[in-house]
């Protein structure tokens, strides 16, 4: 995680906190014109194999001018950006050991940050976390990849869920 990132994501995950959300990820992506600073939320914890409850486009406009205002006044980004706040929708980022344990039995697409067996690419279905390590049921077998060397990770949606 960039500096910047780092910082953006301690000013602001308070105040998302702050307003009954769960910070899930936060994205920027510099540029010389305009950048892009994009959160994605939702609502505070659930129990495991549930999702914590769905945000509506009221939520993002809370949350959005909220951060905005902080934004405003710390000023951290001195480029121009525009900003987003958005639900997780169904392929929902995983970013914290928690997001993992939630979603136990639910089929994730990780990437990784560097080759762990010759792969930086896995789909399976998370078996749990355990020791800083994620347990991925592959098609070709179980995995155990460290938490530390994943780049991102989302759930797979399944569409013929009711």
């Amino acid at each position: 995680m960039t500096v910047l990132r780092e910082r953006l994501q301690q000013m602001l995950e308070p105040v998302v906190e702050a307003l009954g959300y769960e910070l899930l990820l936060l994205e920027f992506a510099p540029s010389t014109k305009s950048g892009l600073l994009r959160l994605y939320i939702d609502r505070a914890e659930a129990g495991p194999g549930e999702s914590p409850g769905g945000i509506t486009i009221d939520d993002c406009e809370r949350v959005s001018r909220e951060v905005a205002a902080v934004l405003d006044v710390e000023d951290p980004i001195s480029s121009g950006y525009r900003l987003e706040v958005s639900s997780p929708g169904l392929d929902r980022p995983l970013v914290k050991p928690a997001h993992f344990e939630r979603f136990v039995n639910e089929q994730a697409r990780v990437q990784l940050l560097a080759p762990l067996g010759g792969r930086r690419r896995f789909v399976g279905w998370i078996r749990g976390v355990r020791d800083g390590r994620l347990n991925l049921e592959t098609k070709e077998g179980a995995v155990e990849i460290p938490l530390a060397d994943i780049d991102r990770a989302r759930l797979v949606p399944d569409y013929d869920r009711e």
